[in-house]
């Protein structure tokens, strides 16, 4: 094969009359063999290949490898990827930005040109994880949470405010705008790029990499991209290409038509649950089949947002005649469609009737065979049909209670001077909320028209029960109230809160004071009911112990009937004003009804709303920021703080030292989140934490969330493990964030104990079951460990973007040989760890873990390091990602 095959790619195309350059799949294959059958997806990166062949980051040989995975649906290889955008949300991106910051202040102490420090590709940055429904139920709502929204993050604003003004391409979406992926769904997605190179307009696919695991939303759109962390993410900004493993890609076949009643929604739960069973972490899905013939570009989305939640790097939708449709409808340019439509044809990247590319293996589902759902109460793949959900509740109570003998009584309360009496089970949040759902405006017109019908015949929401809307994008609010649909929700408490992602991230805000009360006081357990996409442990509400995804319909209906007692299949939700029962099915909206709504939603509705992205409130724009390269840090602030990680870096990177007698700090069972590890939610004044806070002059009632705090180390590294439903089974029966300082047996904070250890100069190891790091991309959850001196995490198996993130903060995942646990092997945490020979580490090796137990006999365990490429290691050993990076930068 020529060296110079991207020069011999090169051809041309004509789209609205004008002509635009890009890099030949065809052209290629005369070279490469046969590539029509090769995933869409796999096209797509292909095509990254062959556009930045340079013989050195991306060579002759990878890119054959990568055509050459048709031979097996499957190649051993690692690819250079590079990104044409990263998107940030700011609980990531405030901490990245101080990274940047950071690094500047580094380069410029090395000697180097800080201006280096500068992104290379354009950086979208959406503020929508700070609004909190601290109001709900009324008119004001949205008002007063966007006021209290400012108040409190009014230096992390400023802050963001100086970036934009620092950086390059890096631009910024004002808080109450919408949800960073919904923004990119509706506006920011082009699905084709072009740009003007050397005179020449040059087109490629879209894809990017987002600082949030939903990032994978915009696959909908058939634009290639997924969540990384936030080191990950800067260092692709910086023009570091994204190391990867040639991915497996699983064929997801869908055929057939969902039924009438069924939802989106429901559809995304049960393939959620097909695939956590089918196993796909670490690789690609692909959707294909006759069904996508009829499923509109929301349900898409739908199903592509949860694609950490099945566990694969992406759920990928193939450019097709509804993508053009959609693109129209959300006001895309003609120009841009008509490009769209003949880059993804003439790259064979276009979906027609029939397609059958090879894949690595296949799952197949007849949408007609889909019912009502819900997910829960703990983890979003567990999915139980709409009769079943009692039961499910029940079950999940009676493991919370430890006993099925205790009095389970409901608790009398007092709201608005009327006396209620509180149940177990009571429904006390149910939240329209998420970009999941909130995107689609079927769902959304479902929860409107079946509000209607339940107003008019005089149902009413449980007093017990906090109801917020907080729609991804303006747009929402737009065509719910075009269908004359918005009265009935306010009147059922739906009001609009915010946009932004508030509940489905645990900003739900504090529950009426009675009701947290006798929540309390019963020791009930309580249900959240939410249009999100997670539903771990603590992760709503620390006073919420269950946690049910549903449809927005669902979510009305279980407002309505207040309780996960109460079957919605056979039970009456509540009685009309005759007293007659009312059934779900009797207030459930027809597709056709549906359908007659969804029209009502036009492209002048997005224009609009677009028009002014970037300008913001008044509030937004009476910020001033003071205009500077480098960033005037506050001693006093407890929001932005200069980060310590580059504080010793020498130019050089120094030898990888062996970790000898090494601590455990944490022993943790499966499915730990990288919210258990990192809470992005409220802070405990009894904390590490809320010591710290309160130490420096913060009053309790302006702590904000972890996740608003992330750009202060001090605070992140004392809430590291402070999740209050983590279980560290060194002490056993104990919930929170605790630990022994050993040899002794006082139990204490894990900041506390890493404190200790630190002053005796003691390494760190964590011990973990399956799936250690699931959920959200959060840096934080291996800057927080990197802070505490743990240097190792033993696993029985990573989920991916925190495995990277990991190693991109110099700490070494290591996996547990098959069928060997920390039960099997009788781990007690007193164990002492040494391991050596790290200066000679390679990808994928066994590496020898030595225990000491504490009646001093030794045992060697065969490990697997899940350094997985020899990007990585490079990485690795030079101390994290981002110190690469500025080495590089220096030289």
């Amino acid at each position: 094969m020529s060296s110079t095959l991207r020069e011999a790619s090169k051809d041309t195309l004509q789209a609205k009359d004008k002509t635009y350059h890009y890099y030949s799949l065809p052209l290629a294959a005369k070279s490469l063999g046969d590539i029509a059958r090769l995933p869409k997806s796999l096209k797509v990166l292909l095509e990254n290949l062959l556009r930045w062949q340079d013989g050195e980051s991306v060579t002759d040989e990878d890119i054959q490898a990568l055509a050459g995975w048709l031979k097996n649906a499957h190649a051993d290889r690692e690819i250079a990827w590079r990104p044409a955008r990263v998107l940030m949300q700011d609980f990531t991106g405030v901490p990245a930005v101080v990274d940047l910051a950071a690094m500047r202040e580094a380069v410029k102490r090395l000697g180097g040109d800080t201006s280096k420090v500068n992104p290379l590709s354009p950086v979208d940055l959406v503020i929508d994880h700070s609004v909190t429904v601290d109001h709900f139920g009324d008119d004001d709502a949205f008002e007063e949470n966007v006021r209290l929204e400012m108040e409190r993050n009014h230096e992390r604003y400023m802050f963001l405010k100086w970036g934009k003004q620092a950086f390059s391409r890096f631009s910024v979406v004002p808080p109450g705008t919408g949800i960073c992926h919904q923004v990119n769904l509706e506006y920011l997605g082009k699905a084709v790029w072009s740009e003007l190179q050397d005179g020449e307009w040059i087109a490629y696919p879209d894809s990017l990499v987002g600082t949030d695991s939903h990032t994978t939303m915009i696959n909908g759109l058939g634009v290639l991209g997924w969540g990384v962390g936030g080191i990950e993410a800067e260092a692709a900004m910086l023009g570091q290409p994204v190391s990867m493993l040639i991915p497996d890609v699983v064929g997801f076949k869908l055929t057939g038509k969902l039924r009438e009643g069924i939802t989106a929604t429901d559809l995304v739960l049960t393939v959620t649950q097909m695939l956590r069973k089918h196993g796909v972490v670490g690789k690609f899905v692909e959707f294909y089949g006759d069904g996508l013939d009829s499923l509109p570009l929301a349900d898409r989305a739908t199903i592509a947002n949860m694609s950490p939640e099945y566990g694969a790097t992406c759920g990928f939708f193939p450019i097709d005649a509804i993508t053009l449709e959609y693109m129209r409808l959300s006001g895309r340019s003609d120009d841009l469609v008509e490009l769209v439509e003949a880059y993804a044809k003439a790259q064979g990247m276009w979906r027609n009737p029939g397609d059958e590319p090879v894949f690595t293996s296949t799952l197949e589902l007849d949408m007609g065979d889909v019912e009502a759902s819900l997910a829960g109460p703990k983890r979003p793949q567990d999915r139980v049909a709409l009769g079943d959900v009692p039961k499910a509740f029940a079950a999940s109570a009676e493991l919370e209670l430890n006993t099925a003998q205790r009095d389970r009584q409901p608790v009398d309360y007092t709201i608005n001077g009327q006396p209620y009496q509180l149940p177990d089970g009571a429904v006390v949040i149910a939240a329209i909320t998420s970009c999941t759902n909130t995107s689609n405006p079927s769902v959304l017109m479902a929860a409107g028209l079946l509000a209607k019908k339940a107003v008019t015949l005089g149902l009413k929401r449980q007093p017990w029960v906090k109801a917020s809307l907080a729609p991804g994008s303006k747009v929402v609010s737009d065509y719910l109230a075009q269908a004359k649909l918005t009265p009935y929700l306010d009147e059922l408490g739906f009001n609009l809160v915010g946009y932004g992602c508030t509940t489905c991230i645990g900003n739900s805000g504090p529950l009426p004071e009675p009701i947290e009360t006798a929540v309390k006081k019963g020791d009930l357990t309580v249900g959240a009911v939410l249009s999100g996409n997670r539903n771990f442990e603590g992760r709503i509400h620390p006073l919420v112990k269950t946690n049910w995804l549903a449809s927005p319909p669902l979510v009305v209906a279980y407002a309505l009937a207040g309780n996960m007692n109460i079957n919605l299949a056979t039970d009456p939700l509540g009685y009309d004003r005759k007293g007659d029962p009312v059934y779900l099915k009797d207030i459930w909206p027809s597709a056709q009804e549906i359908a007659r709504a969804v029209e009502l939603v036009s492209s002048d509705m997005f224009r609009k709303e677009y028009a002014e992205v970037f300008e913001g409130t008044e509030e937004w724009k009476s910020i001033q920021v003071e205009s500077s390269d480098t960033y005037g840090w506050q001693s006093d602030s407890t929001y932005i703080r200069l980060s310590p990680f580059f504080d010793e870096m020498q130019a050089q990177p120094a030898p990888v030292k062996d970790i000898h007698g090494a601590r455990i700090l944490a022993m943790l069972g499966d499915s730990v989140t990288t919210d258990h590890i990192s809470p992005a939610g409220s802070i405990k004044p009894d904390s590490p934490a809320g010591r710290y806070l309160q130490n420096h002059g913060v009053e309790r009632k302006d702590f904000n969330s972890y996740g608003s705090r992330r750009g202060n180390h001090e605070v992140m590294m004392r809430g590291t493990f402070a999740n209050i439903r983590i279980r560290n089974e060194m002490l056993p029966g104990v919930e929170g964030g605790m630990t022994r300082h050993l040899p002794g047996t006082e139990a204490m904070s894990i900041y506390d104990a890493a404190m200790l250890y630190q002053q005796e100069k003691t390494p760190l190891a964590v011990i973990a079951g399956k799936e250690y790091g699931s959920g959200s991309s959060r840096d934080w959850a291996a800057k927080g460990p990197r802070l505490l001196g743990i240097r190792v995490v033993i696993a029985e198996s990573f989920e991916r973007i925190h495995r990277s993130n990991l190693i991109g903060m110099g700490i070494l995942p290591l996996e547990f040989p098959q069928g060997v646990t920390r039960k099997t092997l009788g781990l007690t945490g007193e164990e002492v760890i040494d391991i050596a020979d790290l200066q000679n580490l390679r990808p994928g090796a066994t590496i020898p873990v030595t225990l000491t137990r504490s009646d001093g006999s030794k045992e060697t365990v065969p490990c697997r390091c899940r350094i997985d490429t020899a990007t990585e290691l490079t990485y690795y050993q030079n101390d994290g990602i981002l110190h690469y990076v500025i080495r590089n930068m220096l030289n």
